[in-house]
């Protein structure tokens, strides 16, 4: 139970503080990427702050034999850049671009119960299930 608190408390947390920083706002996210008209680096505040805590969490949990629950961390490990995250990341940027919507704002425009939320988040649920059907059949990976 305690493990359902800390994380709803932690979405609670994380949700206010895109509504707070403005990242829910599309307006102002496609502002922030319109770097050659009414460019606005606002939220650029924003990622350098995230960025800044997140190394000072990382640095922290490599140092910690588990979580404050006694868990596990599960960090990345990763250290390549292929053709996959390459790609992925361009899509992902290509979406936001066009939307002015990531996944962690369409959630809080979804529990908002805004039209462009709900939208943008079922376009989502639907490209990850393509993403898993391709995976399955073209790649042979079995991820389904």
């Amino acid at each position: 139970m305690l493990k359902f608190i800390v994380a709803l408390l932690s979405g609670v947390i994380f949700g206010l503080g895109l509504i707070v920083a403005g990242m829910s706002n599309p307006a102002k996210v496609l502002a922030f990427l319109d770097l050659a008209g009414q460019w606005n680096p606002s939220l650029a505040l924003v990622m350098v702050s995230g960025i800044a805590v997140m190394i000072g969490g990382f640095k922290w949990a490599a140092k910690m034999p588990s979580s404050l629950l006694g868990l596990p961390f599960h960090l990345p490990n990763a250290k390549d850049i292929d053709l996959k995250l390459v790609f992925g990341s361009a899509i992902f940027g290509l979406g936001w671009g066009l939307a002015g919507i990531c996944p962690g704002p369409a959630v809080v425009l979804v529990g908002a119960g805004l039209q462009s939320g709900i939208v943008f988040f079922v376009a989502m649920l639907a490209g990850m299930a393509l993403f898993q059907i391709g995976t399955h059949y073209l790649v042979g990976r079995k991820k389904i």
